[in-house]
């Protein structure tokens, strides 16, 4: 296969503004994101023919080919087909295919002929795909500022029935927050009233959000939510690109490109740690307690435990009142749960796992996440001390019977790094400064 180009000559025409001759269609005719209006049916550029290009795109570049000899180089990279079609339209009826082409000459075809190839090679195409993509990113970025200025939202949360008005913002992080529901920056968001109907739509459906499996009833599919952690949309789907204003910044470029460029500029040393090093999940932010069994965090203590209790059947309070728990019999809970999550070692069933993940879905397939060992495996002198620095859980904890115990004790005697007699008092101050 051999291209040639057309000399200097044949492209006199990018000499000059090019795209002044024609002017283009009105910003909302360029680009209708939520492709629902009917200008999204677009003429062939070399004929009459008209076709839907969201539903037949193959079809349409098939019929370029094969009637035409016509191509169009990373059709793709296009911000708006529709508008990129309608002005070439409009060009090709001034000048031939030939002054704006690259010919590619074949030996594939019966008859021997080549066909033409239009790229950004020609200077008039590239400055009318990179005008196209600013004008498509002009109005998703005016579409999410009337979004937060729009006074008038009023929406339902997707997994309770609490309802929120005025600024979107808000309910995306109650769901963060109240479920552990986590899609991004809600800044980072646009044409949200539709990306939340695709969302009720599915959990309606009675799929999964995460692996899109389906469901026989609406308790199964939240068990599975819940147990699986999948309280998160699946990136990998396509679907959700468009509500995503990162996606439209720079041409041809999704969020993973953009991603994996800042990582080569500045690796993530976080994702790069196996998952069983749990230490690096503990969020070093003043105030923040992070959950006993992944790494939601919050600096609100209700919404912590309203968290651990929907998400994983754990309720502190409730055992505490249960087993009519001391505060010090709390931290060394917690700080039990803490060691043995740390050491990848169920606290129901005793047995161990590689990661934190396999442990997890473990403990919630078989209900372990709040199947306590007996009061005397925990209830020990080592497990006063934090198994992690600044465990601000620790510091949440109740404390209604404060002085009952502060004349005690505690010999630490299995430990002889800790065979110093220590007061509860001492103890206490150590845990809240460490």
């Amino acid at each position: 296969m051999a291209a040639s180009m057309g000399s200097k000559d044949d492209f006199q025409s990018v000499d000059r503004p090019v795209l002044e001759p024609l002017l283009l269609p009105d910003r909302m005719d360029l680009y209708d994101e939520r492709q629902r209006s009917p200008r999204r049916s677009v003429p062939c550029m070399l004929c009459d023919n008209v076709f839907d290009t969201v539903e037949t795109l193959n079809d349409y570049l098939k019929h370029l080919l094969e009637e035409h000899r016509f191509v169009i180089a990373d059709v793709k990279l296009v911000a708006n087909f529709r508008g990129y079609c309608m002005y070439w339209k409009e060009r090709f009826k001034q000048q031939h295919v030939k002054e704006f082409c690259s010919e590619v000459q074949t030996t594939s075809t019966e008859d021997g002929n080549g066909y033409f190839m239009l790229s950004d090679i020609l200077p008039e195409d590239k400055q009318l795909r990179e005008l196209l993509q600013r004008r498509k990113l002009e109005y998703i970025l005016e579409t999410q500022q009337k979004e937060r200025e729009d006074e008038t939202f009023c929406r339902s949360c997707l997994f309770c029935k609490e309802q929120f008005h005025g600024n979107r913002s808000d309910l995306f992080t109650h769901m963060i927050e109240d479920h552990g529901f986590n899609v991004g920056q809600p800044d980072n968001l646009v044409f949200t009233s539709e990306f939340l109907d695709i969302l009720e739509d599915k959990l309606n459906s009675l799929q999964c959000l995460y692996c899109e499996k389906i469901f026989r009833d609406k308790i199964v599919l939240k068990e599975h939510m819940r147990k699986k952690q999948h309280r998160k949309i699946n990136s990998k789907n396509n679907i959700y690109d468009r509500f995503y204003v990162v996606n439209y910044l720079e041409l041809g470029k999704n969020w993973e490109n953009i991603q994996k460029e800042r990582d080569i500029i500045e690796p993530d040393t976080e994702d790069t740690e196996s998952e069983d090093e749990w230490s690096g999940w503990v969020e070093d932010i003043e105030g923040q307690a992070v959950c006993l069994y992944c790494k939601y965090s919050s600096s609100n203590a209700d919404k912590l435990r309203q968290h651990m209790i929907e998400l994983h059947d754990f309720d502190l309070q409730e055992i505490k009142r249960t087993l009519n728990l001391s505060y010090y019999q709390q931290v060394k809970l917690v700080n039990y749960i803490r060691r043995q999550g740390h050491l990848g070692i169920c606290i129901g069933c005793d047995n161990k796992f590689d990661s934190q993940t396999v442990l997890l879905d473990h403990m919630h397939e078989e209900n372990h996440t709040n199947k306590l060992p007996h009061i005397t495996v925990w209830d020990q002198p080592q497990y006063y001390f934090p198994t992690y620095e600044n465990d601000n859980l620790l510091c949440q904890l109740e404390d209604e019977d404060d002085g009952c115990h502060g004349n005690e004790n505690v010999i630490a005697e299995d430990n002889p790094v800790l065979d110093t007699i220590l007061s509860e008092e001492t103890i206490r101050k150590e845990i809240l400064t460490s």
